[in-house]
C-alpha cells in the first residue's frame, strides 16, 4: 500500500522555476518604466531568497553568525539579479557563483584577525583541505613536500600558508598564560628599553672622560659610581670638602659644554674665582744640615715641570746636605708629577745627594709606592 502522496510546497516550486522566472524577468524588464522595473526586480529577489539562504547555511559553523552570512548572501543575490544576462546561461548557476564569491570575500575581508594577502588566504584553505585528504590516505600527517606535490606548488608557499593560517584567529594578548595564575600573554613581551635613547650620550661621555685629568676622573668615579660623599673624597685626597665641591662643579660644567659642542673646550687646571687651592707653590729652606723643600698644591701635568726644575736645583745646591721634600700640602699627584719626582731622584743619585720624601697624604703615598719610591719616604 502506497503512502500518502506528498504535496510540493511553494518554496520548492519556486526553486524549480528559478531559471524560468529569471528568463521571464529578463524578457519583461526591458520595455517597462522605472517603477515597474523596481517591482519586477523585487519579485525575482524575493523568489530567490530561499536559494541564497541555502548557500549561506553551507558556511555556518566557521566562526561567523548565520545571520551575517545570510545578509551577505542576499547582497550577492541582488548583484546577481542586476547583472544577469540570459544569453550567458542559467541564472541559478550564475547566482550561485556570485553569492558564493560574496561569502568568501566576506570571510577574507572580515574574519581574518591579521591582514594576509588574498593569494595566501586561498592557499591556506587549499592546504587545509589537502591536509585532511592526505591524512586520511596516509594515516598520518602529511609532510610539507607531500602537500607541495599534491597542490603543485613550492614548499616555500606551503610554509607561508601554514604560517599565515595562524593569522586567522590570533591569540589575544589578554589571554591567560597556563591554567593558573593571573599572568597574561601580553606580560611575556618585553617593554621598550628606556635607556636605549641615552646610548649615544653614554658613548660620548665615555670618550670625554678620558680627556679629563686622572684626579677629576677618580673623583667623578668615587662620587657617582662609588657613592662616596664629598667628605669621604676630601679625606681620600687630603683636601677640603669645599675644594671637592668646586672640583666636581668645574668638571661637570666642562662635560656639559663638551657635550654641546663638536670640539671639546680646553681643560683649564685652575678653578678661578680667587681659589688657589690647586695652584702649586714651592719653598726652599736650609736648616740643621738639611735642605727642606716644601711643596703645596696639586702636582699635575701643569706643575710637573716646575717641580722637576725646582727639586733639581735644590739637589745641585745641597752639597753634602740631605734634601727632604715635604709633601704634606700635596693633595693630588698624577703620572706627570710622579715622573718629575723620579727625575729629581735620578738627579740626586748622580749628584750623590740623599733625597727623601716626608708627610705624604695617603693617596699620594700610595701613588708613589706603586711608582717604586717607597724606600725614599722619611
Amino acid at each position: 500500500m502506497s503512502g500518502p502522496k506528498r504535496t510540493a510546497t511553494r518554496s520548492e516550486h519556486a526553486l524549480e522555476d528559478l531559471d524560468g522566472a529569471a528568463l521571464s524577468y529578463a524578457a519583461r524588464f526591458a520595455g517597462q518604466p522605472e517603477n515597474r522595473r523596481r517591482d519586477l526586480r523585487e519579485e525575482l529577489v524575493q523568489l530567490a531568497l530561499p536559494f541564497a539562504g541555502r548557500l549561506a547555511r553551507r558556511y555556518r559553523g566557521r566562526g561567523e553568525p548565520l545571520e551575517d552570512l545570510e545578509q551577505v548572501a542576499r547582497l550577492g543575490l541582488v548583484k546577481a539579479v542586476d547583472r544577469y544576462d540570459p544569453e550567458r546561461g542559467s541564472f541559478t548557476a550564475y547566482a550561485a557563483v556570485t553569492i558564493t564569491g560574496e561569502i568568501k570575500r566576506h570571510f577574507r575581508d572580515r574574519t581574518w584577525g591579521v591582514h594576509v594577502p588574498r593569494r595566501l588566504q586561498d592557499l591556506t584553505i587549499e592546504v587545509s583541505q589537502a591536509t585532511a585528504v592526505l591524512t586520511s590516505e596516509l594515516s598520518r600527517s602529511p609532510t610539507v613536500a607531500e602537500l607541495a606535490a599534491r597542490l603543485e606548488t613550492s614548499e616555500e608557499d606551503i610554509l607561508a600558508a601554514l604560517e599565515s593560517a595562524a593569522g586567522y584567529t590570533p591569540a589575544s594578548l589578554n589571554g591567560p598564560v597556563g591554567d593558573d595564575g593571573p599572568a597574561e600573554l601580553g606580560d611575556m613581551f618585553g617593554a621598550l628599553d628606556a635607556d636605549l635613547e641615552s646610548v649615544d650620550d653614554r658613548l660620548t661621555v665615555s670618550g670625554l672622560l678620558y680627556r679629563l685629568p686622572a684626579r677629576e676622573r677618580r673623583i667623578l668615579a668615587m662620587r657617582f659610581y662609588g657613592n662616596y660623599t664629598q667628605s669621604d673624597i676630601a679625606a681620600e685626597f687630603g683636601i677640603s670638602q669645599m675644594h671637592v665641591s668646586r672640583l666636581l662643579s668645574r668638571t661637570l660644567t666642562w662635560l656639559r659644554q663638551a657635550m654641546l659642542t663638536d670640539a671639546p673646550p680646553r681643560w683649564e687646571s685652575g678653578v678661578g674665582q680667587g681659589d688657589t687651592a690647586d695652584t702649586l707653590t714651592m719653598s726652599v729652606e736650609r736648616t740643621g744640615g738639611k735642605v727642606l723643600v716644601g711643596v703645596r698644591g696639586e702636582l699635575d701635568r701643569d706643575a710637573a715641570e716646575r717641580v722637576r726644575v725646582g727639586l733639581t736645583e735644590a739637589v745641585c745646591a745641597a752639597g753634602d746636605d740631605e734634601v727632604l721634600v715635604d709633601l704634606d700640602g700635596v693633595g693630588f699627584i698624577d703620572a706627570a708629577g710622579i715622573a718629575a719626582l723620579l727625575a729629581s731622584h735620578e738627579a740626586a743619585r748622580r749628584a750623590a745627594v740623599r733625597l727623601r720624601f716626608a708627610r705624604a697624604q695617603p693617596y699620594v703615598r700610595r701613588s708613589l709606592t706603586v711608582a717604586g719610591l717607597a724606600p725614599l719616604f722619611a
